[in-house]
């Protein structure tokens, strides 16, 4: 049987939870959609922006703090927005990008990470 999803949604493991979610909000745009307490502490947040699901967890160093993060993956982001407009956004609110919009022939996409490394490729819908 083949798998057809409706949707991927990525949960990610940060060192710095507050610095993480401000710049999945300030810098790229999602928005809060709950906060995870346990015990009274803010262990994770669920970040959210049309269908985007994303789920921050505190990195609680069970595995070592030092561990690289981010390494070999990167998620990507489609959208039917204008690329250019986004990017411009990211930057004026002080985001770094891996790279400037490209035009390639499927679509016009740009590069940027977040604070823990984690790649995200933002594109424009496929062109067919």
């Amino acid at each position: 049987m083949s798998l057809t999803g409706e949707s991927l949604d990525a949960s990610l493991t940060v060192s710095d939870l507050v610095r993480s979610v401000a710049w999945y909000v300030d810098v790229l745009g999602l928005e809060v959609d709950r906060r995870h307490e346990r015990e009274g502490k803010l262990i994770a947040v669920s970040l959210k922006g049309g269908s985007i699901r994303l789920l921050l967890a505190q990195d609680d160093g069970a595995k070592g703090f030092d561990r690289v993060k981010g390494e070999g993956m990167s998620l990507q982001i489609t959208t039917r927005q204008d690329v250019d407009a986004i990017a411009a956004s990211i930057k004026a609110q002080g985001g770094v990008l891996d790279t400037e919009p490209t035009t390639f022939p499927w679509a016009r996409a740009f590069r940027l990470r977040d604070p823990d490394g984690f790649r995200f490729t933002i594109s424009s819908v496929p062109t067919r």
